[in-house]
């Protein structure tokens, strides 16, 4: 399996974070794919092609998720740098967050 997913976590009430949109972006900017989680906090595959050697952003935009949720956010926006160097293999960066705080680490 290639490509890329990710999952959101309210690490508050350690719920999915459901509506989030996510779009991931190469290293210019360009958009290359977006997506918005599903009742589970996931997108299961955030782009449909295997992701080439390279940099990429995936941005969360926690701020409206924040303002939808009625809670005062700190971070309206969550931008992941990550780099590809194996196009074959599948990448998972999950995301949890909190109004004040958020963490991430590399899935599988």
């Amino acid at each position: 399996m290639t490509g890329l997913s990710t999952h959101v976590l309210d690490a508050v009430t350690g719920s999915p974070a459901t509506g989030v949109a996510v779009t991931l972006q190469d290293a210019s900017g360009t958009e290359v794919s977006s997506g918005v989680t599903d009742a589970d906090g996931r997108i299961g595959q955030v782009n449909g092609d295997a992701l080439v050697p390279g940099i990429y952003h995936l941005v969360f935009d926690t701020g409206n998720w924040f303002s939808d949720n009625g809670i005062n956010g700190f971070y309206p926006e969550v931008d992941i740098c990550f780099e590809v160097s194996d196009p074959d293999r599948h990448h998972h960066v999950p995301l949890l967050l909190s109004p004040f705080a958020y963490s991430t680490y590399r899935g599988s």
